[in-house]
């Protein structure tokens, strides 16, 4: 544990118990904060990434809730005031994919993706500003009154076939980010996203778990690097901190330069 830009800060990160949610959790044990790992389903997972936080130093706990659930989110709330008191900052993480061609997509695959990428955030959020509105800024922390990071995707501009419910989703989150950061502002909360690109995760292992679907993949980054969680939790750690205290409402694309729209490279 050396560098602590986060210093004895508490975070929630939303569905963290893999992937892009456990390497965010991990950074900012790292960097100084008391975490409180959700998860939805993987208590294994969730543990284990509190037994990794625990033993390079840092202090973290899991806690169960499927954010889509207005009474898990207000139970999983408690359960952290109850174990730390407060929240400085909220990491907006979990979310899945149900993929479908468009005419095939089942009112089930719309709202699932739907219920966990966007209302869950809502929920969350607002549970979040609440506290952060209660207590107000506390200066040994940090200049903000708290700090709220949306986990979106390059999919909030980027049009993606064959995944209408998550574009959608992550397009709502854009404009739910933005929103709550014009109205939260003056409360000194700030509230960005982070828009990974391509980054190596279980949910999208078919993507790059071979030379060839690595290859492909890369013809659509033109930093010609798949990138990996722990690129997402830099980013995480420096949306948290006072070092972006005058970043807010906007999102952090984490991409390689996808957003660049490499197809056009040669004149499209």
């Amino acid at each position: 544990m050396t560098t602590l830009q986060l210093q004895d800060q508490i975070a929630l990160v939303t569905g963290a118990s893999s992937g892009i949610g456990s390497a965010v959790a991990i950074a900012l044990a790292a960097a100084g904060a008391k975490v409180a790992v959700n998860y939805a389903r993987s208590a294994k997972g969730a543990e284990a990434v509190v037994a990794e936080i625990k033993a390079a130093g840092g202090e973290a706990i899991a806690i169960q809730a499927d954010v889509s659930q207005e009474d898990q989110v207000l139970s999983m709330f408690q359960q952290l005031y109850k174990a730390y008191g407060t929240i400085d900052i909220l990491v907006n993480n979990a979310g899945l994919q149900k993929d479908s061609a468009f005419v095939d997509m089942t009112l089930d695959q719309w709202t699932k993706v739907i219920d966990v990428n966007l209302t869950g955030q809502f929920l969350c959020a607002r549970e979040a500003a609440k506290e952060f509105i209660r207590r107000g800024v506390v200066p040994a922390k940090s200049c903000s009154a708290g700090k709220i990071i949306c986990m979106s995707s390059v999919h909030e501009v980027i049009p993606w076939a064959g995944h209408c419910n998550y574009a959608a989703s992550k397009g709502g989150v854009m404009l739910l980010m933005q929103s709550m950061a014009q109205e939260l502002a003056p409360k000194k909360i700030r509230i960005n996203s982070i828009g990974p690109g391509a980054i190596k995760t279980p949910i999208n292992t078919s993507a790059w778990d071979t030379p060839e679907a690595e290859a492909e993949l890369l013809k659509l980054i033109p930093y010609n690097r798949v990138g990996v969680p722990k690129d997402i939790g830099n980013a995480a750690v420096w949306l948290a901190s006072d070092q972006s205290e005058y970043v807010n409402g906007t999102t952090l694309f984490v991409d390689g330069g996808m957003t660049l729209y490499p197809g056009f490279a040669t004149g499209g």
